[in-house]
């Protein structure tokens, strides 16, 4: 029987099984934060395992988030053609079928293996991510979207808490801050033999974790989520998209879209650079190792902070606002202030701080874009959440400008990159998203 036989309306939905739903789409988003925020360690691992630039180095955010670019569309035809929860199951498989090729990768210490696998994990998120978001988004009332939202996004960064400090006590040893300091002492063999034994601690953890995705998958397979009808539209939608034909005639979706893709790089640029910035303050591996998730423990407080006060006190317009303003403030003071401090046990320059802070800037950004970008779309709604999941591709090529001007420049003053990109979500927040037609 064909997926679209058996979709229901969430109208049509009981509570049980609303909270059912969110429940299941709460566990996948935790697993999506935990598989993605681990790449803001292994961006610093495979740097000195594979003796990598900087440039090189971000390839790991390329390879695992263009994977967003390539899959999305396809992925909103497959999820259309099986259902959720059949395409959900094959997103996993995909995702476990990536996190074996680490095996190999590792075997023979060859960084370009090693992409391919994040780029397959990538093309499983993709399809997941497309089959996720907008499933949350239309799971209640419209006026809640951006607190359902928060919660999954707490979910998600709670997971990208614990990622790269379990992978830190998994991969690294409290002997390896000696053993990076004697690297460039040692004889090539000596190196060689000492960089193939760091890189392939990640076989077996690897190993464990694709065998949990594909078991995973089937399970999901097998849960009680319904199949939901993203075509149906109200009767005053309808109306308002019956002369439309093409994705294109959403511009709202479209400059949604291209926030989308800006916010992403801004979010992955606080998180996955912080480690290198924490290194040139003279901060070693094993230490600068929890930065990334104190910035994302502070994109936590402000998902809480959201789900108390949208909409009850303020508007998820609002809130969106504020946030992006906030991401700009905070981006120019990375960049001007200066003065050495010591707080939670850190001796470090106060900038490093204000990239933490970025977490709760970036914090209720894509609760604000996504409701805003899907309103009124209807029977659009599979094909425009794809296209913003495209804009997911932010993810990878954003850190590669960052990488770039670290490698040209330094890696304070690459953070340069980040301005535009704040000033371009404030207009989206402002006046953007109330485009319903093209020109300004």
């Amino acid at each position: 029987m064909k997926a679209e036989t058996i979709a229901i309306k969430v109208e049509d939905l009981t509570k049980r099984e609303t909270t059912i739903s969110i429940f299941l789409i709460g566990v996948m988003f935790f697993i999506f934060g935990f598989i993605s925020w681990v790449n803001s360690i292994l961006i610093p691992y495979f740097k000195i395992a594979c003796e990598l630039t900087s440039f090189q180095a971000y390839l790991v955010a390329f390879a695992f988030y263009i994977a967003y670019f390539v899959m999305s569309v396809p992925a909103s035809f497959l999820l259309r053609k099986l259902g959720f929860k059949k395409g959900m199951m094959l997103g996993f498989w995909a995702m476990a079928l990536g996190a074996f090729i680490f095996v190999p990768a590792a075997m023979s210490r060859t960084y370009e293996i090693f992409l391919m696998g994040l780029f397959t994990i990538g093309i499983g998120l993709s399809i997941l991510q497309t089959a996720a978001n907008p499933y949350i988004t239309i799971l209640g009332s419209k006026d809640r979207a951006a607190q359902r939202i928060s919660i999954m996004g707490i979910c998600n960064k709670a997971a990208g808490i614990l990622s790269p400090i379990v992978f830190a006590a998994v991969i690294l040893k409290p002997t390896d801050t000696d053993l990076f300091k004697q690297l460039s002492s040692m004889t090539d063999l000596q190196r060689s033999a000492a960089l193939d034994e760091l890189i392939q601690r990640v076989i077996t953890p690897y190993i464990c974790l694709g065998t949990f995705l594909f078991i995973l998958g089937y399970l999901v397979y097998k849960s009680p989520l319904p199949e939901i009808d993203t075509e149906h539209e109200s009767q005053d939608v309808a109306t308002a998209n019956a002369g439309k034909n093409s994705i294109f005639q959403f511009p709202h979706l479209i400059l949604g879209a291209l926030a989308i893709f800006l916010h992403v790089g801004t979010q992955v640029i606080a998180i996955d650079t912080i480690i290198g910035y924490a290194n040139s303050m003279g901060i070693d591996l094993l230490e600068a190792k929890v930065f990334p998730s104190y910035t994302l423990f502070c994109t936590i407080c402000g998902y809480l902070i959201g789900i108390t006060v949208i909409p009850k006190f303020i508007s998820q317009v609002n809130a969106l606002r504020i946030c992006t303003l906030l991401g700009t403030i905070f981006t120019l003071l990375i960049i001007f202030a200066h003065g050495q401090i010591n707080f939670l046990g850190h001796d470090t320059d106060i900038s490093i701080w204000f990239v933490v802070l970025l977490g709760l800037a970036n914090s209720l950004v894509w609760a604000g874009i996504w409701p805003l970008a899907l309103d009124d779309l209807g029977r659009f709604t599979k094909l425009g959440a794809s296209i913003m999941i495209m804009g997911l591709c932010g993810n990878a090529i954003m850190p590669l400008f960052y990488g770039y001007f670290a490698d040209k420049l330094d890696v304070r003053q690459a953070y340069w990159v980040l301005l535009p990109c704040y000033l371009y979500l404030v207009f989206y927040a402002v006046k953007g998203h109330k485009l319903r037609k093209w020109g300004f």
